[in-house]
């Protein structure tokens, strides 16, 4: 054994994590019963909206003619169907009447039209089968949603001779978050008793699989906790529960592989188990934090985007990330601490041990990945242009992608708001809902004529309806209704027609169409800054670890190109409407604005994630032997079993997430599941080997100023201090040779 004493040291913050592990299980035990308590509810306070910029010309527009114009922007319909005896019909007319005087009084609603009381042909079905009733219900995201949970009991149903089914943009959200809350237990009900099976088959030992799912739900129930708080300040969307779910459990499954691995090699070289808790986190529980912070930064990428949709999954997937490793590089070493030798108890892999012919060798472990990176490196132009080739080649699609935004079609086809839009769209001119409203500010009744005409004469208005004058002078609205649904490009393209008329006073446009059209603009706006950010802490944390500018590099440019079958795959199969049957959504013919800069931002993190802990594993035996490719061939040989199976494990745990019955989250779960198993299985296994052969020695070039900026502020795995490119002996008590002791 090399300096026992060294090896065995416990200081600094090993330390204060392993000095008293009873009591540090006890604060943590303390700390999850309080972010229960704390976190409470969360579920009822999170808003289902989000996907508007804020500061936009429609968010404006939308504002102001909320409190002077209750009546323009309908978010509630009720769809009223006459049983066959027509709108007109005495019956059926009274009690549309009624029914609409019932809901003007309510004082959740701010505004009332019916087909009843205005004869509007917008609001009669074209074969007269059924008519409409609109309203606005009053106030912000979450008053909107109380207002509809109360009021749309009370007139869904039969009311003499009509019947009425509720529609409008008020009771999508409603019932989208509502169908979210549900699929997130479904989710969580089947993902974790297959993430426990397959968490004793990684480990072996159903003791060490245990652990994994307590550090996970100390992340989970943090981040609830958190989140509650922050809805006091701001708005979070509900979509971020299933962030929460996902990113945590996964998360705390890859940090505790990780760390429990590195543990039983410790152990098994001969280590105590406060030494090997100790060379663990010097080594393994450093690449864990370097890991985790790069996570955070792709996650915190998301705030610079004005939408709290986005901003949402910021706040709650930092949370998460910081979380799990916090609880994997305190909780889980005094586990270790107290469990030692017996974190391999209950190995349940003894049986099938057993059932192995009589002198048949065990491979040891690593040795396929070790053998597929020598076949690798020996071929690296072939399957470094093969790889590049295929996946660039799944990445097409994505070329072809049209943006939208979420709307009734994201529920399952036999929701209650989906039925009604969908008899909207078949059965009705236009949709109230779905309208383009001018809000005119200082315009006289001769400006508002002329620019009547002039909006009517642009291609693809069907209908102009008003100016509508308002209580204070000189202002008013105007209703257009282009042909085609709000999401299409035909009203995106009319909205951008309609602001580009010169006028004389203030015109700002708004509706679903000039919503999509702004948050598009402000996405794309501040697209640059949030790659910026993720390239730069992402090119710096992986600089500090490598002391390499070249690996930085290659390490950014293959985690983005991981990423291009995901984004084929959402187009082909979500945009187009591939496998839409056999996946259960309706396909719309785009792609939700928000969603593929939150699937780039979480595929990203998680990408580092895996090629930190390979790239740490490289270094620490380059830096020991100064042999590029020995340290590849061990790097992979040590972490490659590993990475696989914690990508299926966090696969499994996104694709219970893809089970949703929304499909936005259904992409989101689906999409992540895929580019998290290419990672792992193409880009670590194939590309990394190939590329770091091709590039040989000069992978691990840097400057002068760089390098020796590195050794003083730089940390590898292999321990306090860093080396040059020609290594140097390895530090005392780690032990490279040993195997682990269990299979994981």
């Amino acid at each position: 054994m090399a300096d026992v004493n060294r090896a065995d040291a416990v200081g600094g913050w090993t330390r204060v994590v392993t000095a008293r592990p009873r009591l540090t299980l006890l604060l943590a035990l303390l700390f999850t019963a309080l972010a229960v308590v704390a976190g409470s509810g969360v579920g009822d306070r999170l808003s289902s909206g989000g996907f508007e910029a804020p500061g936009s010309q429609s968010s404006y527009a939308t504002k102001a003619l909320a409190e002077n114009f209750p009546d323009s922007q309908p978010n509630l319909v009720l769809l009223v169907d006459t049983r066959g005896a027509g709108p007109d019909a005495p019956a059926v007319a009274a009690e549309g009447r009624r029914l609409a005087a019932g809901l003007a009084a309510d004082p959740g609603v701010s505004g009332v039209s019916s087909y009843w009381d205005t004869r509007a042909p917008v609001l009669r079905a074209e074969d007269g089968s059924s008519a409409m009733i609109a309203a606005r219900l009053r106030g912000d995201d979450d008053a909107v949603a109380a207002e509809i949970k109360r009021i749309a009991p009370a007139y869904r149903g039969t009311h003499g001779p009509v019947s009425v089914t509720v529609g409008g943009t008020a009771e999508v959200l409603h019932e989208m978050q509502t169908t979210i809350q549900q699929d997130l237990l479904r989710a969580e009900m089947i993902a974790l008793p297959i993430t426990l099976v397959l968490l004793v088959m990684v480990f072996g030992s159903a003791v060490a699989a245990l652990l994994p799912l307590g550090i996970g739900i100390i992340a989970i129930l943090g981040t609830s906790a958190v989140l509650r708080g922050v809805t006091g300040f701001t708005d979070v969307s509900v979509f971020a529960e299933n962030l929460t779910t996902a990113l945590g459990l996964g998360l705390a499954i890859d940090y505790s592989l990780f760390i429990v691995r590195r543990f039983r090699e410790e152990l098994s070289a001969g280590a105590a188990p406060r030494g090997a808790v100790a060379t663990t986190l010097r080594t393994a529980g450093r690449t864990v934090l370097f890991s985790a912070l790069t996570v955070a930064a792709a996650l915190a990428a998301m705030l610079v985007f004005p939408q709290y949709f986005l901003r949402s999954f910021a706040y709650a997937g930092v949370a998460v990330v910081l979380l799990a490793a916090a609880a994997a590089l305190v909780v889980l070493p005094a586990a270790l601490v107290l469990l030692g030798g017996r974190v391999n108890a209950l190995d349940l892999r003894r049986l099938l041990r057993r059932r192995e012919p009589a002198g048949e060798a065990a491979a040891e472990p690593g040795s396929r990945y070790a053998a597929l990176a020598r076949l690798v490196m020996r071929r690296a132009p072939a399957f470094a242009v093969g790889a590049v080739a295929v996946l660039l080649l799944l990445g097409l699609p994505f070329l072809k992608v049209q943006f939208g935004s979420a709307d009734d079609r994201q529920l399952p086809s036999g929701a209650e708001s989906h039925v009604v839009q969908q008899h909207i769209r078949q059965d009705y001119a236009a949709s109230p809902v779905g309208a383009i409203t001018v809000l005119a500010e200082g315009a006289d009744a001769e400006a508002l004529a002329e620019y009547r005409a002039r909006v009517a004469g642009l291609p693809g208005v069907v209908r102009v309806e008003g100016p509508v004058p308002g209580k204070k002078s000189g202002t008013a609205y105007l209703t257009i209704v282009p042909q085609g649904a709000a999401v299409d490009s035909g009203p995106q393209h009319l909205v951008g027609e309609i602001r580009g008329l010169r006028t004389d006073f203030r015109a700002s446009v708004t509706g679903q169409s000039a919503v999509l059209v702004d948050s598009k603009h402000a996405i794309a706006q501040r697209l640059p800054w949030a790659a910026a950010v993720v390239g730069v802490v992402t090119l710096l944390l992986v600089f500090l670890l490598t002391g390499s500018v070249i690996v930085p590099v290659q390490a950014v440019l293959l985690n983005a190109l991981s990423l291009t079958a995901m984004f084929g795959a959402v187009v082909w199969v979500f945009q187009d409407g591939h496998l839409s049957g056999l996946l259960g959504f309706t396909a719309t013919g785009s792609i939700e604005t928000s969603l593929p800069v939150l699937m780039f931002c979480v595929a990203f993190g998680l990408s580092m994630d895996y090629g930190v802990f390979l790239l740490s594993r490289i270094k620490e035996e380059y830096d020991r032997t100064g042999d590029h490719r020995t340290s590849v061939v061990f790097g992979l040989r040590r972490t490659g079993g590993l990475i696989t199976a914690a990508a299926v494990i966090l696969a499994v745990v996104m694709v219970g997430v893809g089970m949703s019955r929304v499909a936005n989250t259904k992409m989101l779960g689906l999409g992540i599941a895929l580019a998290v198993l290419m990672d792992a299985m193409v880009i670590r296994t194939l590309l990394v080997p190939a590329v770091m052969r091709l590039t040989g020695r000069a992978t691990w070039w840097a400057p002068p100023v760089l390098r020796r900026f590195h050794e003083r502020f730089g940390i590898s795995e292999g321990g306090d201090a860093v080396h040059g490119e020609g290594g140097e002996a390895p530090r005392s008590g780690e032990r490279r040779d040993a195997q682990p002791a269990g299979r994981s």
